[in-house]
């Protein structure tokens, strides 16, 4: 079992718990070893033969390694099945319906057995609904509205897509006088592969008391939302046209701070800081830390502060997942992650040889004018026909031409030869060595057979990096985000193999593969991989395209040492794998 399945289970667990009110101390203890397995870099299977190894993954007490060894020998987790045995499993899917909490979902049920999104739609449908406490019309209304869009939009959004919404939303209300300042919160700032709503914080003098219902009216007039959910006293919920849900919050300057730390969450990472505000005598919420015993105010008007006064030094938005960052920020020693401008060349991009849009020439000025050093140009091989691939012959007459472009550069920027070549289903490579061995990066990629039996792909990818000439192993997994689940592949296996070679790999920052994924990248980095962080550039404009990459890197605490086209031209050159 794997696990991202063992997360699962261990995380619908706590919700079954949460709903038929059992200690809190219960459902939280469930909830945070489901994000202690989702984030190991070990999958936990490997370890049931020795539970003192499982007992050393945070989060994972006895009763939890006990629970992890019936998953693993029965397929299941025998209290969820208790739980849904008593419940439905359908029951799950009511706590993604606006406002239907547990609470909420415990009372459907024992008031009108309604454990469904279907049966609960049916109940207001035919009124059931009227007589039950908090239920009035317009709250019926809301839910029968949620339900609609529910059916309709149950995905998440890519990172780029919440981006380019957040950036929209925020020059809007800049433009409003007297709101001074407005950034983003929640998962898309600690950088998400995937965002389910936006949470924007605005402040300034026009967040005062007196004021706000004016900021309030003007952001609920934002042109482009097709749905507005509520407007409150400083808080305005809609949906824009593509489905996506945002949440704007006015807030006095005063309470800023406690407001941007309590919605970046994550969740269990704001768990754990409260409880250690607690443990200190201070209750912490989005509007302070204040202490217990008087009410006062601590800090309140900058994360930096409510973190000092905690012990901790601040830690970056990606880190927040409770995987050990409070601890090394009280211990003075979080890594300093690695930025965008640490970045000095770009080694995966194509050109109008295959299937990209643009020159080598128009590649190579549009990477200077980014301040890189270096770019490899690495278009398709033959065996992906539907992009022209290159065979032999003209993957030569290009090696020929991109030299001739790095020639006309004069030194300004470096442009080196290299090719993306398809891993065949056999794990052979579809260029011939005497014609890799012309070029400076040879980038291996699977594009085909992506239903192959998790042992038949991992020696297939194995067998492709041990081709003397591969140095680089492109998307790894060879997923697409919200649309295609990576191959089954012994990743470990791989990169182990990668690491001994001196193969590197890479993290492919487009933001529909950011593979390897996060967690990805801290296995990786355990297992000595060298690794690399590429756009896949088909056009100029996607080079803009790294910052999503290094959201990933930093979530998976990568520093500028540890990837590889921070170096210089040469000592990149040099740090990859020696060619024959």
């Amino acid at each position: 079992m794997d696990n991202r399945t063992i997360a699962q289970l261990l995380g619908e667990t706590a919700d079954l718990l949460e709903i038929s009110n059992a200690d809190s101390f219960r459902v939280r203890s469930y909830r945070r070893a489901a994000e202690a397995v989702e984030s190991s870099t070990v999958q936990l299977s490997t370890l049931c033969s020795d539970v003192k190894k499982l007992l050393e993954i945070p989060g994972i007490g006895k009763g939890m390694a006990a629970n992890i060894l019936d998953m693993e020998k029965t397929g299941s987790l025998p209290l969820r099945e208790e739980l849904l045995a008593k419940y439905k499993p359908t029951m799950l899917e009511l706590l993604k319906l606006p406002g239907m909490g547990p609470k909420t979902v415990a009372l459907m049920w024992d008031a009108l057995q309604v454990g469904s999104v279907e049966e609960l739609e049916t109940a207001i449908a035919e009124g059931r609904l009227n007589n039950l406490p908090r239920f009035g019309a317009k709250q019926i209304e809301k839910l029968r509205k949620g339900i609609e869009d529910h059916k309709k939009n149950s995905g998440r959004f890519l990172i780029d897509e919440g981006e380019i919404a957040a950036e929209k939303i925020i020059a809007y209300l800049r433009a409003f006088p007297g709101l001074e300042k407005v950034e983003v919160a929640g998962s898309l700032r600690r950088g998400r592969e995937t965002v389910g709503d936006l949470d924007i914080l605005a402040t300034g003098p026009a967040c005062a008391e007196n004021l706000v219902s004016a900021a309030v009216d003007y952001t609920a007039a934002y042109p482009p939302i097709a749905d507005l959910i509520a407007k409150g006293q400083n808080k305005v919920s809609f949906r824009l046209r593509n489905g996506l849900q945002v949440d704007v919050r006015l807030l006095p300057e005063s309470s800023y701070g406690a407001a941007m730390q309590y919605f970046t969450g994550s969740k269990m990472h704001n768990v754990t800081v409260r409880q250690r505000a607690l443990k200190k005598g201070y209750t912490l919420s989005e509007y302070s830390l204040a202490r217990l015993d008087d009410g006062s105010v601590v800090a309140s008007a900058t994360e930096e502060e409510i973190y000092a006064a905690l012990g901790l030094d601040w830690i970056p938005p990606e880190m927040r997942e409770n995987n050990g960052e409070i601890e090394a920020a009280e211990q003075h020693r979080l890594p300093e992650l690695i930025r965008q401008g640490d970045i000095r060349g770009d080694v995966h991009m194509h050109t109008i040889a295959t299937d990209g849009k643009n020159t080598i020439r128009e590649m190579a000025e549009a990477a200077l004018a980014r301040g890189y050093e270096y770019i490899a140009i690495t278009d398709h091989s033959k065996n992906l026909a539907m992009t022209n691939g290159l065979d032999d012959a003209r993957a030569l007459e290009h090696v020929r031409r991109i030299r001739e472009v790095d020639k006309e550069m004069e030194g300004r920027i470096r442009v080196f030869p290299g090719i993306e070549v398809d891993i065949l289903g056999d794990g052979a490579v579809d260029l011939s060595d005497e014609v890799l061995a012309q070029m400076d990066v040879v980038v291996a990629s699977v594009h085909t057979l992506f239903n192959q039996p998790i042992e038949e792909m991992t020696a297939r990818v194995i067998r492709a990096i041990e081709n003397p000439y591969v140095r680089i192993l492109g998307h790894p997994t060879g997923r697409l985000l919200l649309r295609r689940e990576g191959f089954q592949i012994d990743l470990r296996a791989v990169l182990e193999r990668a690491s001994a070679l001196g193969v590197a790999v890479e993290h492919n920052a487009y933001p529909d593969r950011l593979d390897l994924c996060d967690r990805d990248l801290r296995l990786a980095k355990e297992l000595g991989c060298r690794i690399t962080v590429n756009t896949d550039s088909h056009h100029t404009s996607h080079m803009e395209k790294m910052r999503y990459g290094i959201r990933q890197l930093r979530r998976a605490w990568l520093r500028k040492e540890d990837v590889l086209n921070t170096l210089h031209p040469e000592e990149f050159l040099a740090a990859l794998r020696p060619l024959p």
